[in-house]
């Protein structure tokens, strides 16, 4: 099969590139909704990556609302210029799904998950207590790409927080970060999801 992508739709594009750009990890954000923290965003977006380790940053992707107005998560970014990147893990695969409720502006996605958070120490944000990573960040650089247009978000990466439970050491006593035991949620396309299969390691010559 051939498909020219300039003689499709954008929606027809949109579907083919999230099922065959796949797995994608997804990125579970939260933000603050005012300067002061009272009331917090959560969503997850799967147009997400690291682009730069020096200084270490962030790539996050937003469209719009079906109302063509911008999302939350865009709005407090721009607004506020922090937020907090979680890695879920697979078991949080539904509260994951029911975080990306698209809710009227400032209404928590909290209440429909039914999380607490806490504080995020040393960073004056809060975080998800039960996901395995946390990443506190600070907006780097905004850029509009696309004829919609989509919403570039480079984010820096100030403090990382990682659950014990999922460090080890190497043979050389050096800090592992075990895959298997941080579990990453994965997104496929549609309503599919994926975890990690079988690990495997290969030698570089």
């Amino acid at each position: 099969m051939i498909i020219e992508a300039n003689q499709v739709s954008s929606t027809e594009i949109y579907h083919t590139l999230t099922q065959v750009i796949i797995p994608r990890p997804i990125a579970w954000v939260l933000s603050p909704n005012d300067e002061a923290g009272s009331s917090h965003n959560l969503a997850p977006f799967s147009f997400f990556n690291v682009v730069c380790s020096d200084p270490p940053i962030l790539m996050l992707s937003i469209g719009s609302k079906s109302d063509g107005s911008m999302k939350d998560t865009c709005y407090n970014l721009l607004e506020y210029k922090r937020c907090v990147i979680h890695i879920a893990a697979n078991h949080q695969a539904q509260m994951v799904s029911d975080s990306a409720a698209e809710l009227a502006r400032g209404e928590s996605e909290l209440t429909l998950t039914g999380q607490t958070l806490m504080p995020f120490d040393g960073t004056g944000l809060m975080r998800l207590p039960d996901a395995p990573v946390a990443l506190a960040c600070r907006l780097h650089q905004h850029i509009e790409v696309g004829n919609r247009p989509q919403n570039l978000l480079l984010v820096e990466v100030e403090r990382i927080w990682i659950d014990d439970a999922v460090c080890g050491r190497d043979a050389k006593g050096r800090m592992r970060f075990e895959a298997d035991r941080i579990k990453p949620l994965a997104r496929l396309g549609g309503t599919e999801y994926a975890t990690l299969g079988e690990l495997f390691s290969i030698r570089r010559s």
